[in-house]
């Protein structure tokens, strides 16, 4: 058996032109662009190729992007500063800090000081607690990206065992809490799963991994999921990124693991595109939410 390969661009491409018809209305109807503002701290490589990214899927929906850099070796009041004034511009809806921050910043306390309106990554206490708590404002993008790829390609995981394997603020508790609460943005069939959370020093780590019918790798260490880790015809997401050598691979050992799973992601081409898809969900729904609110 060979998994089905599950095509995250292809989704992420339905999603952006969904939201570009969306945003064309909506503007049309209101007269107010949506805005996404992102704040670039240094000259890390890969964060550059992120924000471009992120601008260009922006402006090919329809929404405004902005960008502020600053230096590496930024005071962080500046950054708080800067952070301030954009909580203040009503002409901006979603506040982007692209992480990761240098060291001498805080990462929490800077996250802490967007506003949660404004907060389109979902990484903001307030709507982490909503997230937990079932009645969210915003999801986090790559959760979020993963629950819709799943919708859209008919997987359910109402009373399946899932395993999320990485723990960290950005993808793994949001997306244990999406999996586990009672429903979902798209019904119950995305949500009602019965979750395990494992991590890196998890004993027994492959006899759990084994038992899950969906398995959500976001460790962040390259092949870490290996074949005999995955149970036959388990749906397998891959949300790492690495880099070994020349060649960006996941946290999953794709070519063996294709040979066991039922349906799985590949990398890139996987779960990346939908994670930008919804950074533009969550700044219209943010214009949306803003307006209503004035």
């Amino acid at each position: 058996m060979v998994a089905t390969i599950l095509d995250g661009k292809a989704i992420a491409g339905d999603i952006r032109k969904e939201l570009a018809d969306e945003t064309q209305a909506w503007k049309a109807k209101r007269g107010i662009t949506p805005c996404l503002a992102a704040v670039l701290v240094g000259d890390h490589p890969a964060s550059e190729v992120y924000v471009r990214s992120k601008q260009r899927a922006c402006e090919q929906a329809g929404l405004e992007s902005q960008l502020h850099r600053l230096p590496a070796d930024c005071r962080e009041i500046d950054l708080l500063e800067l952070i301030a004034r954009l909580n203040q511009d009503h002409a901006v809806h979603g506040i982007l800090v692209q992480l990761p921050l240098p060291s001498h910043l805080h990462e929490t306390k800077i996250l802490d000081a967007i506003h949660p309106m404004k907060d389109v990554d979902a990484f903001h206490a307030e709507n982490v607690g909503r997230i937990c708590q079932g009645r969210p404002r915003y999801l986090p993008c790559t959760p979020h990206g993963i629950v819709q790829l799943l919708h859209r390609t008919g997987i359910k995981v109402s009373g399946k065992q899932a395993v999320v394997v990485g723990r960290s603020d950005i993808v793994g508790k949001p997306m244990a809490m999406m999996l586990m609460n009672r429903d979902s943005t798209l019904g119950p069939n995305c949500a009602n799963a019965t979750v395990t959370v494992c991590h890196s020093r998890t004993a027994g780590l492959g006899d759990i991994t084994r038992q899950a019918d969906l398995l959500v790798a976001a460790i962040g260490k390259p092949r870490f999921v290996t074949a005999d880790m995955v149970k036959p015809g388990a749906v397998v997401i891959d949300v790492g990124i690495n880099r070994v050598g020349e060649q960006l691979v996941g946290d999953v050992d794709f070519e063996a693991v294709k040979e066991i799973a039922g349906h799985i992601t590949p990398v890139p081409g996987g779960v990346g595109p939908l994670t930008v898809a919804m950074l533009l969900y969550n700044t219209l729904l943010a214009a949306k939410l803003q307006n209503m609110s004035a």
